[in-house]
Formats: C-alpha cells, structure tokens, sequence
C-alpha cells in the first residue's frame, strides 16, 4: 500500500535559521532526469531540514532565468500576500562554491519578498553542480508552473531543444504537452519582433500570435497587426483576415514562378491536400504549406516525417517533393529537370 503524502509543514513551523549539519554527515545521491519537474525539484517525502531560511543578500538570481517580464502590479499584489501570510512555496535555489546561493526557481517569490521587506526566505537546495542542471531545473519548473507568458514558454523550449538536443517530441513528453502543443509555440519565435512583443504586453492573445504566423513576409504581417489592434479582431477574425491576406500574396508573387515550379507546388498540393505555395525571394525562396487545425498540423507532419524515412525508395511524386523542400532562404532555387 502507498503511503499517502505528508502534508508540508506550515511556514511558521519551519525552522527560523538554517540547521546544522554534522560535517562527516553523508546525503543520498540523487539523478536528476529531464522532466521530472517538481518533483525533481522538491522530491516526495523529503526531510524539513531541506527547508532553509536564508538571507536574501546571500541568493543571487539565475542569469539562465527562463522568465523575462515581470508585471510591477502583479509583484505588489504578491508581495502584500506575503507580508500577511509568508511564503507558502519556498524557492528552490543550488550552493555556489564561495558558499553563497543561485536561483533556480522562485524569481518572482524572491522579488516580492524584497518589496515585502522580508531578510530571510524559505529555500530548498537542490544538488546542481554545473549551469546545465541548473538550467535545466529553472526550465521545467517554470513551464510546468505555467509561470511564464506564451513567448517566454516558446523561448524555454528552444533553450531545451539547443541546450539538450531535444526533439519537439521529446520535450512535449518531458513538460507534459502534446507535440503539436510545443510545435505551436516554437512557431511563434518566428513572428516579426512587433508582433512578439504584443504578445508579451498582453495586446494580443498566443492564439492571434499562431494566426499571424501564417504570413511570413514581416512588413505584411505587421500591417495585419495593426488592423488586428487597431479593430480589436477576435483570434478567429484574425484567422479570416489571414486567409484572406494568404490568397492575395501567393496571386501577387506567381508570375515569377517558373512552368517546373509551378509543377512542382501542384504536385505538393495533391499529396499534402492542402494549399502550397512557393514563393520566390532574390536569395531563393520559401515553400509555405498552410494549415487550418492542429489536427491538420498532425495529419501533415506524419505525411511528411513517413515521407522523409522512406526518401531512399522514393516514388516519382516523392522526388517532387524533395526537389521542391531545396527552395528554401538559403540557397538558390534548383528548378526540377
């Protein structure tokens, strides 16, 4: 039979400095696996003499800190709870060699208890000796959290994919989101910087953010936003303004497509069943696919990903494909022979 979990003790039975460990005193090794989360962070049935109170002076914020903005209101509002109340969730924080300590998780409990006028917080130490694990534990603690806003949430999953060498699966399992979740989000880093920043602001919801995506060329998806701030669309108002912004770009731009290119986007259209285009640019171009659901998102990306493992016995429509996937930003449009 499972043990049920101890309740934590209340802030005022934590002890009011930190305890004394016996310097020959030996603490279980433990590993840290990604997507562990909280419970990587404060594990089930830990000890009250993991909880420490320490001098704000002594813990120095994370410079690998996942979130970026901080609502002053927001951190006011935390901070009177905190004068009446303590913290309730104490910060999660790792030893440094000069004996002082380093966030890992707590910024804006941390922040808020230096407005409160707080001296000492409530810590958990973690054994995170390199800035890897410690970035890594900052990471999932904030997303799981739901701590920070959708671009700070796509910003944490890049860190993971280029810090750790994860796939988009990979992290979906490690965070507890579906893939087309995390594929949502790491689209929304590709926004022109105006209309990211909107969403940090709150002018704009991830959902106006994940319509506006779909134009790619950045003078005309911030002219789409200013309509969307300017009439106060819905996100599905947003989505129709888009599709009608995305049949007026491809009508503009296909007189400079070649007989074989236009071929070639005819072929992707019919295998994919949806709408292709290829955009010509000076240095290249963009094959843009266009999708109206999440659950299209999925049904494309199994067709693709099925159709890049068997590329080595590919059918005559698959060289098509492959010929088209080289019209791409970086290098010269290769027409088909």
């Amino acid at each position: 039979m499972t043990r049920p979990r101890a309740a934590r003790p209340p802030i005022a039975n934590w002890p009011a400095r930190s305890p004394r460990v016996a310097s020959n005193a030996t603490r279980p090794t433990r590993s840290f696996g990604l997507g562990r989360g909280l419970d990587a962070l404060i594990p089930r049935g830990r000890d009250e003499r993991a909880v420490l109170e320490i001098a704000l002076d002594r813990i120095e914020r994370n410079p690998n800190q996942p979130r970026t903005a901080f609502d002053d209101d927001q951190l006011g509002e935390l901070a009177a709870s905190i004068a009446v109340h303590g913290i309730l969730q104490p910060i999660v924080a790792r030893t440094l060699a000069d004996g002082t300590y380093q966030l890992i998780a707590g910024e804006r409990r941390l922040r808020a208890a230096r407005m409160a006028g707080l001296d000492t917080v409530p810590v958990v130490i973690r054994d995170a000796n390199d800035d890897e694990t410690s970035l890594e534990l900052a990471l999932i603690e904030n997303i799981q959290r739901e701590d920070l806003n959708a671009i700070e949430t796509a910003l944490a999953y890049r860190q993971l994919i280029d810090h750790f060498g994860l796939t988009h699966e990979s992290v979906a399992r490690q965070v507890g989101k579906s893939r087309v979740a995390v594929t949502n989000a790491l689209r929304l880093l590709d926004l022109a910087a105006e209309t990211r920043q909107a969403i940090v602001e709150g002018r704009i919801s991830e959902g106006h953010g994940r319509a506006l995506a779909a134009i790619t060329i950045p003078e005309l998806q911030r002219a789409a936003l200013s309509v969307v701030l300017g009439r106060a669309l819905s996100v599905r108002q947003t989505e129709e303004l888009v599709r009608r912004k995305r049949d007026e770009e491809p009508a503009r731009e296909r007189k400079s497509l070649s007989h074989d290119l236009q071929d070639v986007e005819a072929q992707l259209r019919g295998m994919l069943a949806t709408k292709v285009g290829i955009v010509r640019t000076r240095r290249g171009g963009r094959l843009v696919i266009d999708f109206y659901s999440d659950e299209e998102l999925d049904r494309l990306y199994s067709i693709i990903t099925r159709g890049a493992g068997a590329a080595n016995g590919a059918t005559a429509g698959e060289s098509a494909a492959g010929q088209a996937a080289s019209v791409h930003s970086d290098q010269e449009v290769a027409p088909p022979t």
